[in-house]
């Protein structure tokens, strides 16, 4: 296998299904990276029907913040296709870290500096994601959502979240073999093995803040 594969799309667009059956598919043992970090009932009833979907001979590994360290210690293992699922909830559980201890409703602005603390711990981060992803000699399959394709947020955290989503993606999209969006069960390859099947914003190698 030995590529990265980024598959996005929507909220139960059908993803996760494409990632698992793209694992299946490499014939090699899967080692799953989850993100998710069980909050409330609701999030336990959708991890639990993920894990239920799953192979149960697939290895497991929970890593909430940082799946990179995780990754890196994978670089060796030439025998396990990793999938991590998902980019976004790592990014919620990062922001969510960084967020002094009050509530986080209800606030109609950020607190000072916040923003540019929460880019330059963040993004750093999905760039040193992108790098060890592509020294997995097994392959990497990496899901994320396309979180900015609805109504604008009404309060400051979740528009960062929001474009910190998107710059993300960005910087993954870069580093990835192939690309799939995945709309209403259906994948759409956008981009394969470096070469880009649809057109993008013409950027160079700079990173897309507002587009």
């Amino acid at each position: 296998m030995s590529r990265f594969i980024l598959v996005t799309g929507g909220a139960r667009s059908g993803k996760s299904r494409l990632a698992e059956d793209l694992a299946a598919q490499a014939g090699l043992p899967v080692t799953y990276l989850a993100t998710a970090q069980i909050r409330d009932e609701e999030m336990a009833r959708r991890v639990e029907k993920h894990r239920s979907a799953r192979p149960s001979h697939w290895s497991l590994i929970e890593e909430p913040y940082e799946p990179a360290r995780v990754l890196g210690t994978l670089t060796d293992t030439r025998e396990a296709v990793v999938l991590m699922d998902c980019v976004t909830l790592w990014l919620s559980n990062l922001l969510l870290r960084l967020w002094p201890g009050e509530e986080v409703s209800g606030r109609d602005t950020l607190p000072p500096d916040f923003q540019a603390r929460a880019e330059a711990e963040i993004l750093p981060k999905v760039e040193e994601l992108a790098g060890v992803a592509r020294e997995l000699p097994a392959g990497f399959i990496c899901v994320t959502n396309e979180v900015g394709q609805g109504i604008v947020p009404d309060q400051p955290l979740s528009r960062l979240y929001r474009d910190l989503a998107g710059q993300s993606n960005q910087i993954l999209a870069r580093a990835a073999d192939e690309i799939y969006l995945v709309v209403a069960g259906y994948a759409l390859e956008i981009k394969r093995s470096g070469r880009t099947l649809l057109s993008r914003p013409n950027t160079g190698s700079k990173l897309c803040a507002d587009c």
